[in-house]
């Protein structure tokens, strides 16, 4: 676990760099490995996929495709309750995106002119669901993130993949949340392959127009390698979070909130930020006390040993610098009057106020997607929202009056690029 002490200082270079290196430990040469799984994939189909299953999940399986039998299977078998929350969730998700929905426009001016902007759903989206260690960690949730929103904005094929277990199945709850949440058809298929799968289409796997969802370092350079053949959500790093807070917050709270995104993954990465020197120590003590009986005590304490960090500001002004150089996944601000530093925040991809509200909460039952920008591109790119599995086309319409007393402006602005063709293109039209 580092520490940093800017109480007395605003030189954050030694902070950079360090968030520089994480952001260079999880970027590692796996390029040429996915290359080679893609092209096996383009040339061999669904052969190289079964190939795969067997070599990285051991798994071999025929039917790539899931039955509808083992869809309702896992409806009988699943736990009442768990259903209802997952129900829940779905509703709180679809209500939040539904606020996302943005409509086509036209504008028809006297002048003879009509300018808009057409907004229509993608006709097939590809969401790729982790399954953790040989696909038997069931990710609800991420089923509903990536799907509930591609059903809001109506698209009409959804297309999931997720790695199997050695058995050949995929876990009943992930199998309900897809149904739920509007998913056409599910392949047992995860990893690199299953991108080049949805990017370039087998016999089975039909191909799509974007790809969406989370995944390891294969997952997310697959999804780099095939943007241009299809489109993209963002490329997604291991998860983080950042707590900023002051002397009003429960330690205990801070530690677990900490260590929830310390157990995914021993590459995801904490950071309290406080202008308590007190807390701080209390929440280390807290921390270390959490982690002994955590059953992903492993994952969670290595993640914690080499990317935790505990940083010490002279204000809570401060702390939120700190903030917006980390750009953190998740952000939360732990005070007792977190709206009067809502504006504060310029650079997380999802803000979490106040004692009530942890990151756990975004991640289940409030309703706003937990696919968030990791590794700083908060600063420039945003969750996962309707828009992403929408088409914009603009419009443009001129009637003859329209267009003459604009034509001699095209005519100048095409000579001034030297292009001819363009020029004559506006003055052929009498």
């Amino acid at each position: 676990m580092k520490r940093f002490d800017y109480r007395n200082s605003e030189d954050y270079g030694e902070l950079k760099a360090y968030l520089a290196e994480r952001k260079e430990n999880n970027s590692a040469d796996v390029e040429d490995i996915v290359k080679d799984i893609i092209q096996k994939v383009r040339a061999e189909g669904d052969d190289a996929l079964r190939f795969y299953n067997a070599k990285f999940d051991g798994c071999n399986v025929y039917d790539l495709k899931v039955s509808e039998a083992e869809i309702e299977e896992a409806f009988a078998e699943i736990d009442k309750e768990l259903l209802a929350s997952i129900e829940k969730a779905a509703d709180n998700i679809a209500y939040f995106h539904k606020k996302q929905l943005e409509n086509s426009w036209f504008e028809q001016k006297e002048d003879g002119t009509t300018l808009g902007m057409l907004i229509q759903p993608l006709k097939t989206v590809g969401i790729y669901v982790p399954g953790g260690t040989g696909g038997k960690t069931p990710l609800p949730s991420s089923v509903l993130m990536n799907a509930v929103p591609a059903q809001v904005a109506g698209v009409p094929e959804i297309i999931m993949v997720t790695p199997p277990a050695a058995d050949g199945t995929i876990p009943g709850v992930t199998l309900v949340a897809a149904k739920i949440a509007g998913v056409t058809e599910i392949y047992k298929v995860g990893g690199a392959q299953s991108i080049a799968a949805l990017a370039y289409g087998t016999e089975t796997i039909p191909a799509v127009d974007k790809i969406t969802g989370p995944g390891n370092a294969f997952v997310a350079t697959a999804k780099q390698l095939v943007f241009g053949q299809c489109g993209i959500d963002m490329v997604a790093g291991p998860s983080e979070i950042c707590v900023v807070s002051d002397n009003s917050s429960n330690p205990a709270w801070l530690a677990v909130d900490l260590l929830s995104q310390a157990e995914h993954d021993k590459l995801a990465a904490s950071y309290l930020v406080t202008d308590d020197e007190e807390l701080a120590a209390a929440t280390e003590k807290e921390l270390e006390k959490a982690l002994k009986p955590m059953e992903r005590y492993e994952i969670a304490n290595a993640s914690w040993e080499d990317y935790g960090a505990v940083i010490l500001c002279k204000d809570l002004n401060q702390c939120f610098e700190v903030a917006n150089i980390i750009a953190p996944e998740h952000l939360e601000i732990a005070v007792d009057d977190p709206l009067n530093y809502i504006y504060k925040p310029k650079t997380a991809g999802a803000l979490f106020l106040g004692h009530y509200t942890p990151e756990a909460l975004g991640d289940y039952m409030a309703g706003p997607n937990h696919i968030l920008p990791t590794i700083g591109t908060g600063r420039f790119s945003s969750p996962l929202n309707t828009a992403d599995f929408m088409k914009k086309t603009t419009i443009l319409c001129y009637n003859k009056e329209a267009f003459m007393k604009v034509q001699d402006d095209i005519v100048r602005f095409a000579n001034s690029e030297g292009l001819t063709g363009h020029a004559k293109s506006a003055s052929i039209r009498k």
